[in-house]
């Protein structure tokens, strides 16, 4: 797959329209990976002229910040706004919603101002402007499809709309979980938990968001954050449900329909 680099488009003197901010689960989780995959997918489709940092990247800090590590968070986002800056970057696109929070509303502090949109949000526009064609009677026609909103991307930045009008285009049946949107219940890794040991309690709490799941009885859960595809998709394989619900990120479900 060929995808830009910063550094690739400035020695031919271009400037993209974006920038595309994979993450370090976009790049170096073998799941997540897939969802990489699938959105720059959609971006070569619709023509839009991206690029990447590639090794120039590094982890904006989010989760040394959760847990406690300010230092270390510093030392990470001044590193990237020199990087960001040094190549004069005014859009940014992130498909995880730790990155986005953290870009969009923490960096500015530090010295890095950016326009930051989360995939949803660009992926909500794109099908607005009719840049983005479905498929007429895709793969999910009909299917039932429960989106769970993740804590970064609803009730920390208030994104809840983008995301299910996105699934609507699918022709799909969008089920509600009973607590969605603002009440919905965090999967279980965010706040730098994904990275620690159980603390003692009766139940994980990703399996207590599967079970919230699996009661619509969708056959599809949506996500939009990496870090959520991973404990969910765990609740599934948990419950030994994996042969009849998948675990799928927005932007795949997108590229599996493209027209």
């Amino acid at each position: 797959m060929k995808v830009n680099t910063m550094a690739d488009m400035m020695m031919n003197g271009e400037t993209p329209e974006i920038l595309f901010w994979v993450g370090c689960a976009g790049s170096f989780d073998q799941r997540a990976q897939k969802i990489t995959k699938a959105f720059a997918t959609i971006l070569n489709k619709t023509g839009i002229k991206y690029a990447i940092l590639g090794k120039e990247e590094a982890c904006t800090g989010d989760p040394a910040r959760r847990a406690g590590n300010e230092f270390l968070f510093q030392m990470m986002a001044y590193q990237n706004i020199q990087v960001l800056n040094g190549y004069g970057i005014k859009k940014i696109v992130t498909t995880c919603p730790h990155c986005f929070n953290t870009l969009k509303n923490e960096y500015p502090e530090l010295g890095g101002h950016y326009e930051v949109i989360h995939h949803t949000t660009l992926l909500q526009q794109l099908i607005d402007e009719g840049r983005i064609r479905l498929k007429e009677g895709g793969s999910f026609k009909g299917k039932k499809i429960a989106y769970h909103d993740s804590c970064y991307l609803g009730r920390a930045n208030d994104i809840y709309e983008a995301p299910r009008k996105v699934l609507e285009a699918l022709d799909a049946e969008l089920v509600e979980m009973k607590r969605c949107r603002s009440k919905g219940l965090c999967c279980g890794a965010g706040g730098a938990q994904m990275f620690k040991e159980d603390e003692p309690g009766n139940k994980r709490i990703n399996i207590e968001r599967t079970e919230d799941a699996l009661a619509t009885g969708a056959s599809v859960i949506a996500s939009a954050c990496p870090f959520c595809n991973t404990m969910m998709t765990d609740g599934v394989k948990n419950k030994e449900k994996e042969q009849e619900v998948a675990v799928l990120d927005i932007a795949e479900l997108i590229a599996a329909d493209l027209a």
